[in-house]
């Protein structure tokens, strides 16, 4: 094999190195910012099923709700709350309000940013799931589809995926270096 060639295979085998490891570090990254943080943090991912929060939260993006303390809530924040207490089914909206009661409790009065009006009951603690930490754009539908037995099937099909990858790699790797080891003897030339 002439050596401009040689040299033109190498430069597209470091750039093909370069892309896969950027791809394996941004899946990585990826997997990182929606599933091991925030299980270290007790916090709980969710996905914006409607308009109400747009244009800041449109539907499909991932919210990620860290628990927080009733007092340390702000008019400003978004917070995720149940519908009705202790009943599956929550709303995440912007706190436009509070109001402290004649026995020192709070409530706090929501809005969609999207809405006309706030939501029609003010929110009691009790309700409070948590406050938005962050938000990944569009990777609330991933959430959402793998959910389940959907999302173990996904997995595992991830995995058969990078290990056939893997393998692909190490083969490659293989024949490459027999290739060159041939050409260095004069074989095959």
């Amino acid at each position: 094999m002439p050596a401009h060639a040689r040299k033109n295979e190498s430069v597209w085998h470091f750039l093909g190195q370069i892309l896969s490891w950027t791809l394996l570090a941004a899946v990585l990254a990826l997997g990182a910012v929606t599933v091991i943080v925030p299980k270290i943090a007790g916090a709980m991912p969710l996905t914006v099923l409607t308009s109400s929060m747009k244009p800041g939260l449109p539907p499909g993006t991932l919210l990620v709700v860290r628990p927080v303390a009733p007092q340390d809530i702000r008019v400003g924040d978004v917070i995720t709350y149940q519908i009705r207490s202790g009943v599956p089914g929550v709303i995440s909206h912007r706190v436009t309000g509070i109001s402290l009661g004649a026995d020192g409790s709070r409530t706090f009065v929501l809005k969609g940013d999207n809405n006309s009006a706030a939501d029609a009951e003010p929110v009691i603690a009790a309700q409070i799931q948590g406050r938005l930490w962050y938000s990944l754009p569009l990777l609330g539908y991933a959430n959402t589809a793998a959910t389940g037995d959907a999302r173990e099937w996904i997995v595992r099909g991830a995995g058969v995926l990078l290990l056939g990858y893997a393998v692909t790699v190490v083969v490659r790797g293989v024949l490459s270096r027999r290739r060159n080891k041939g050409a260095d003897r004069g074989e095959g030339v």
